[in-house]
């Protein structure tokens, strides 16, 4: 017997298969309205697994629209107590990656451990204190909260606020 017998039950059997797939797009049209743009969710509150982070690393991510700056340090970088984020036996530099002279984007480098600014030659030091050039301030460290080896951007955690209290 065959599948369509006749034009009725074709035009039967190709309706509902155009109604189909309308209705899957439809869904996945409807589930995309609902997730929140990416420029509010950088708006937000990001986590970070620093736990994926390897030794010597650097990395870099969105948010409020700010480049940040996450260093895992080595046992041979040079570290800052007074700045320096620590999470269990790990170390890390967590800075705004934005040059306090002009706000240009400086590039991490490896060899001399150093955050250099292209634009007018600024240095940073690996824990983002300002060493040479025009910037006069050391780079901004943002609001987290660390839990577990989550990193929590845009919550005060006591981490920063010690951080905070220390540049007091």
């Amino acid at each position: 017997m065959a599948l369509c017998q006749n034009r009725r039950d074709f035009i039967g059997i190709a309706f509902g298969g155009v109604a189909t797939v309308g209705g899957i797009l439809a869904l996945g049209a409807m589930k995309k309205s609902w997730d929140p743009l990416p420029s509010v969710q950088s708006a937000g509150f990001v986590t970070v697994d620093l736990s994926l982070v390897a030794e010597g690393e650097m990395k870099t991510l969105q948010w409020r629209g700010k480049p940040i700056f996450i260093l895992r340090k080595t046992a041979d970088t040079p570290r800052n107590e007074q700045r320096d984020v620590l999470v269990g036996e790990k170390v890390f530099t967590l800075v705004v990656g934005l040059c306090t002279h002009l706000g240009c984007i400086p590039y991490y480098e490896e060899k001399s451990k150093v955050f250099k600014c292209a634009c007018h030659g600024g240095e940073f030091d690996a824990s983002g204190m300002n060493t040479f050039g025009p910037p006069p301030r050391p780079l901004d460290i943002p609001p987290f909260k660390i839990e577990g080896e989550k990193l929590v951007l845009g919550e005060e955690g006591m981490e920063y606020k010690k951080i905070m209290a220390k540049k007091a």
